[in-house]
């Protein structure tokens, strides 16, 4: 049964987890250092970038500049839009163009794959070009021309190149007003193939804009900096201290009480770093508006496993105690599944985030190495039960009486 101090340590437990919570919590939340557009100018006037004359070379009804809202929004990428009362909205994005394409995706969750987006270029005859993608995945292969979800009408796009800049303009109807929408820009260098697939972008971001803010400021956020993040404090924490604090019980027993402190501090420090994972997670999940209810579920499941973990280290019973069995097995069994589901949870949140082909080899290379130490400590495990099997004396029996 544990003891008033042991309830005093749980409470402080709690008390430095929410502490943590907060401390992620601001870090996550801080955008003060991400990628950004240009600012408006403190006097409420905007760029001079949106004081050209749009009637002068663009065709209408694009041209028409009355009500129309003009935002720098990353880089040289300057937003212009109107939006009317039933909701059909002209846009035209204009960027600083050499060679190569420019475009505009439309994302449900900040995420570029499963999103739509409007792509155009000049080719090197002079041409004009400008279409729908869906970006069905992340390879070049995966980027589909003349496939989208966005709800065009039936005025044409159009690409104008005036100056050092080009202009792509295009018309939406939603069923509702557009208000806080995730937006991908991102721009290449080399010229689509004669079947349109798009080359891999040199340079993107991912900010959220508000449509229904009018002159308010947009509020850029570096999505993949805090996705990178996540992913590392996930594979770290979860994925390789946590093993290799489970890994020690099962093979050092031998040392003890060594492997107790071992065990006891590695499994620590592998949950307060699978904490800040969660909790970067969580923040990520809430600023993108994120659908991904698997990873998000297993995750939370794989926390209060391992927050049953930590308080099983205060409620443990003495070895003669008549509930150690039953402490035994829920230790044993509880750690196994969080383990196991945070391997699962790893991968799964890999195959979403698809942050390319390194980020398996580093995790795959990781569980290989655990894995391979597993099956060698088993080995050898299994040698010393044997040799001490085989020293041991006979036990001896006594003749019966005839």
């Amino acid at each position: 049964m544990a003891n008033p101090g042991t309830w005093s340590m749980v409470l402080r437990l709690c008390a430095l987890i929410l502490f943590l919570e907060a401390k992620v919590f601001v870090l996550g939340g801080d955008d003060s250092n991400v990628q950004g557009g240009n600012s408006i100018d403190g006097s409420g006037g905007v760029s001079e970038l949106c004081v050209n004359d749009l009637a002068s070379f663009m065709p209408p009804p694009y041209g028409n500049s009355s009500d129309i809202v003009c935002k720098p929004i990353w880089n040289t990428f300057v937003l212009r839009y109107t939006q009317t009362d039933d909701h059909v909205m002209n846009i035209i994005l204009s960027a600083v163009y050499t060679t190569g394409w420019v475009g505009m995706g439309f994302s449900r969750d900040g995420l570029m794959v499963g999103s739509s987006a409007i792509v155009g270029w000049v080719n090197r005859k002079g041409q004009a070009r400008i279409k729908q993608y869906y970006l069905q995945g992340s390879k070049s292969s995966q980027v589909i021309p003349d496939k989208g979800e966005l709800p065009l009408t039936g005025i044409p796009a159009t690409v104008v190149l005036h100056g050092p800049r080009i202009y792509l303009a295009f018309q939406l109807k939603f069923q509702t007003q557009l208000a806080r929408q995730p937006l991908i820009l991102a721009v290449g260098s080399g010229y689509p193939k004669h079947n349109n697939h798009l080359p891999v972008h040199t340079d993107k971001t991912t900010i959220k804009f508000d449509f229904s803010a009018g002159s308010a400021s947009e509020a850029p956020i570096d999505f993949k900096q805090m996705k990178k993040n996540h992913g590392i404090l996930a594979i770290f924490g979860w994925g390789l201290i946590l093993p290799l604090g489970a890994i020690v019980p099962r093979y050092f027993k031998h040392k003890d009480p060594l492997w107790y402190y071992l065990h006891s501090i590695i499994q620590f420090v592998g949950f307060v770093i699978g904490l800040a994972a969660v909790v970067l997670g969580q923040q990520l999940y809430a600023k993108i508006d994120a659908n991904f209810q698997t990873h998000r579920g297993i995750g939370i499941f794989v926390l209060v496993l391992s927050i049953l973990q930590i308080l099983a280290f205060f409620l443990r019973p003495s070895k003669d105690g008549k509930s150690r069995k039953y402490w035994n097995w829920y230790h044993h069994w509880f750690g196994r599944l969080a383990v196991f589901f945070a391997a699962v949870n790893i991968v799964l949140g890999i195959k979403i985030g698809a942050p390319g082909i390194e980020w398996k080899i580093s995790y795959g290379f990781f569980l290989s190495i655990i894995l391979l130490a597993v099956i060698v400590l088993e080995a050898l495990a299994r040698m010393r039960r044997t040799e001490t099997k085989d020293t041991m004396p006979p036990n001896f029996q006594m003749n019966p009486v005839p």
